[in-house]
């Protein structure tokens, strides 16, 4: 009872403070980079368009990747970015384990001139597909 009425009393703070919230939720996946689906990234890759980058630990990458990924993971990739120079005539795809990563990867390889996308749902949202995945 209590909270209710310190929302009914406090409701302008309260209607702002959700709108800073869905702000920032918005901004930060506009910044990150446009999610595709699991269907498109299908037709990127089948088409050579793209390259899969995924950003997952070695042994998670190891345990089950998508075919023809390269793995640089997440908290590599600012010291690796040059491997990814002879990719950038091409769309690189996020690939992370839920999508937790791929947004701050995003925006630092955005900031380098790469054309970045996102999986939507990451590897999670491909394994639950039941699409093909290779394991080393």
């Amino acid at each position: 009872m209590i909270a209710f009425e310190f929302a009914l009393e406090n409701w302008p703070f309260i209607a702002a403070l959700a709108a800073l919230v869905v702000a920032y939720f918005a901004v930060n996946s506009v910044a990150g980079g446009k999610s595709i689906s699991v269907h498109e990234v299908t037709r990127l890759v089948n088409q050579g368009e793209a390259l899969l980058l995924d950003i997952r630990e070695a042994n998670e990458f190891k345990a089950g990747h998508i075919t023809g990924a390269v793995n640089i993971p997440f908290g590599a990739v600012n010291t690796r970015v040059s491997e990814l120079e002879k990719f950038r005539a091409k769309r690189i795809i996020l690939v992370d384990k839920l999508g937790q990563h791929a947004s701050d990867v995003a925006k630092q390889l955005k900031v380098q001139g790469f054309d970045v996308v996102r999986l939507g749902g990451g590897m999670s949202e491909w394994t639950h597909q039941s699409l093909p995945v290779v394991k080393k």
